[in-house]
């Protein structure tokens, strides 16, 4: 131990003063609260943008007769991968647009585009997750490093004097305490993300409904025309 270890007990001085398997899993946690905090960014000004966007479709779409009153121009997004799809499946039905089985064909096309949308819009929250469960143990692994240390330190000075042994500590307390800060956060937007995601999911179903209501409709003149 310098005499440095033993005096400056701030963050930054227990750190210079950590051998490498601390001071690697400080960093490493660092990296990880940075992570969460740049992915709490990311997702929040994207689900924004989604949850708005998706909610102008909603309007658009509430109150339409047929889908040929709405230009593909009109949406964008999931709602217009929906409204492709329908109209894709109206096309290459071609003459049985009566059949009974169109709509069911439709159905299956608009949860698969809602299943892909989801799928797109929840990237990047699982990392929050391997956070929030890894980060406590990462820095769990740093005090038990720590404490180790601290009884080298004994064996080696033959004394057990709070000088010699409390760098060691401090270092252990100070792993665990990024374990931490790095865990809690991930976990609290991770859930926060979750919920909204779930919401954003909704709003994709109830889009899902709208398109193959107006659908419907549009297969129903089809069966009375015939």
């Amino acid at each position: 131990m310098t005499e440095l270890a033993l005096t400056d007990l701030t963050p930054w001085g227990m750190y210079r003063n950590a051998d490498v398997v601390v001071r690697a899993i400080l960093v490493s946690l660092v990296l990880a609260s940075v992570a969460t905090w740049t992915v709490l960014l990311v997702k929040a000004v994207e689900l924004a943008a989604k949850r708005l966007s998706l909610s102008r479709q909603l309007a658009r779409l509430r109150g339409l007769r047929s889908l040929a009153d709405l230009p593909p121009a009109a949406t964008r997004g999931a709602v217009a991968v929906m409204l492709a799809e329908a109209r894709a499946e109206m096309t290459q039905s071609g003459l049985q647009l009566a059949a009974a089985g169109v709509k069911e064909r439709m159905a299956l096309r608009l949860q698969r585009t809602e299943v892909a949308a989801a799928r797109r819009i929840s990237r990047g929250t699982g990392i929050l997750a391997t956070i929030g469960a890894t980060a406590p143990f990462v820095g769990l692994f740093g005090t038990v490093w720590g404490i180790m240390n601290s009884f080298v330190s004994i064996a080696q000075s033959q004394t057990t004097n709070l000088a010699v042994v409390a760098p060691g500590i401090a270092e252990a307390l100070l792993a665990t305490a990024a374990g931490l800060v790095a865990a809690i956060p991930a976990v609290v937007i991770y859930n926060a993300l979750a919920r909204v995601v779930s919401g954003y999911r909704a709003k994709l179903a109830d889009a899902g409904v709208m398109v193959l209501a107006v659908a419907g409709r549009d297969l129903d003149r089809a069966a009375a025309e015939a």
